[in-house]
């Protein structure tokens, strides 16, 4: 395997750890703005990532996805406990929407960033691997922050989209939709899966293809 392909490999895994990874540190780091200690109390709001490691969404579904030759990796962390109680006695519902969108914003910024440094470098001056490394991970790290800022924002259990719109709709009573969303939680998996395995995904991330096109 060439240099490059090894560079360009380390960069696309560490992209990827740092997007899941702060994605779930925001949920935990939000709550506790919110006065919902449970995240911080078991050292899940520590960078560390070895605390926030999911065996099946950090190792084995990306690694899958990548020597299958997938076009992209994929994959979650260790999800943050958060007692929704809490936030909402302190904050409201207002405070739940924000903690089930953190990891979103999280995404979202970050991509943000990662567009603004790129507009500023000369990719015709790369002069060294350490260079071609940096250039790619701030590449990558705008790719999959956006990928999962997206696919998180879906209204679809167990998404973060999903827990956001169930919290708004309590906030303004409309107890159908709350009914709607509990009744539906236990196939959210497989309502995922059968979105992702049909054509209906093309149709559902071509907003992620704009984004991306947009920021770069």
């Amino acid at each position: 395997m060439e240099n490059n392909e090894i560079i360009k490999i380390i960069a696309t895994v560490l992209a990827l750890a740092l997007a899941i990874i702060g994605h779930e540190i925001m949920h935990g780091y939000m709550a506790y703005r919110y006065g919902d200690n449970t995240a911080k109390n078991a050292g899940r709001l520590s960078i560390n990532p070895l605390v926030h490691i999911d065996i099946w969404g950090t190792i084995v579904v990306p690694a899958t996805l990548f020597f299958t030759g997938a076009p992209f990796l994929f994959g979650w962390a260790k999800p943050v406990p958060i007692h929704t109680s809490e936030v909402i006695k302190n904050a409201g519902y207002k405070g739940a929407i924000n903690v089930s969108l953190a990891g979103i914003y999280y995404n979202f910024g970050l991509a943000l960033f990662a567009s603004i440094l790129l507009k500023y470098i000369d990719l015709n001056s790369i002069s060294s691997m350490f260079e071609l490394f940096i250039i790619y991970f701030i590449f990558q790290t705008l790719i999959y922050n956006v990928i999962l800022g997206f696919f998180n924002l879906l209204p679809i259990p167990p998404l973060d989209g999903s827990h956001a719109l169930s919290y708004f709709a309590s906030w303004n009573r409309w107890y159908k939709v709350v009914d709607f969303y509990r009744s539906i939680e236990r196939y959210g998996m497989v309502i995922l899966i059968l979105i992702i395995a049909t054509p209906l995904s093309k149709y559902i991330f071509k907003p992620i293809k704009y984004i991306i096109g947009m920021l770069l």
